[in-house]
């Protein structure tokens, strides 16, 4: 019997990133970021907001990390380790040149959380938000340096995903957008560059075609599993636009599209379907349910 070959190591990406990075919220989203940025070097502090919480984004991390050394990447798994910093105290990011605020979608939570990295930073210290659909503008105007602030956009799942939006508002330093496209091709990913635009470039076509997929189960269109098999097959999308929503969440895609209801009108108003399901608990793959049964993967 024959055995297929063992994939070819996967070396670090090419370019830097600053030495000490932060992330503040060590859920699915910020473990992702932490993940990327270890594997390109840096050295990371997650901050979470108790003890318990700590432990258990230490503990999604260090199991992405195991993956992907067991996927190829070359790397010592003990040095990754050492490299990554879990803490309940904000205090802790002190010492870090970037920060990246990855707390849930809410204007107020947001607000609140980059105030706080901002008085722990040093003058020079750069702070990203990971928002999907926040304008800048807003976040922006609750902070003291608002040149030193930029929109990094990471994409569910972080370590799968190639691509990084670069959302740049109108008090976006001069050198800072260049700064964070190096490093996004750091971390071995694509970047886009828009401006703080409603929904930014990603959010707003991804969630018009969910929001329209969703309708269409709503009225009985046709199953969730033959919607996606359209897009799949039909328009050479990777993911259907319905286990897509799965994956990202369906309350995470309900905020989204209530805030660009707000900004750009009645057309991304959410289907009665979305606000029952996200109501009933039925979330995608994080509750076990969504659109697509996800209890046994």
């Amino acid at each position: 019997m024959t055995t297929a070959p063992r994939p070819a190591p996967r070396s670090r990406p090419d370019g830097t990133v600053p030495a000490r990075v932060g992330v503040l919220g060590g859920g699915r989203m910020g473990g992702g970021i932490a993940h990327a940025f270890l594997l390109a070097g840096a050295s990371v502090t997650v901050v979470e907001r108790d003890v318990e919480s700590a432990a258990g984004a230490r503990a999604r991390i260090e199991r992405s990390i195991d993956t992907s050394l067991a996927r190829g990447f070359d790397g010592d798994a003990a040095a990754l380790r050492r490299a990554l910093t879990v803490a309940p105290d904000i205090g802790a990011f002190g010492a870090c040149r970037l920060v990246l605020e990855a707390v849930p979608e809410s204007l107020d939570l947001k607000l609140e959380a980059l105030g706080e990295i901002e008085r722990q930073l040093p003058a020079d210290a750069v702070i990203a938000s990971n928002t999907s659909s926040i304008p800048l503008a807003q976040l922006a105007d609750g902070l003291e340096r608002p040149e030193q602030f930029i929109g990094l956009h990471f994409f569910n799942p972080v370590p799968a995903s190639t691509l990084v939006e670069v959302v740049v508002h109108e008090r976006s330093g001069p050198g800072l957008p260049d700064l964070a496209r190096g490093w996004v091709h750091a971390l071995g990913k694509t970047p886009i560059t828009v401006t703080d635009a409603p929904g930014f470039a990603s959010s707003r076509l991804g969630v018009a075609l969910a929001l329209e997929a969703i309708r269409m189960v709503e009225q009985g269109v046709a199953s969730a599993q033959d919607i996606d098999l359209a897009m799949e097959l039909g328009y050479r999308h990777p993911t259907g636009p319905l286990r897509t929503t799965d994956l990202v969440g369906l309350d995470v895609r309900l905020g989204i599209a209530e805030q660009l209801e707000r900004d750009l009108g009645a057309r991304f108003a959410p289907p009665q379907l979305l606000r029952d399901m996200v109501a009933a608990g039925t979330l995608g793959r994080k509750s076990g349910r969504g659109f697509y049964d996800w209890n046994d993967s």
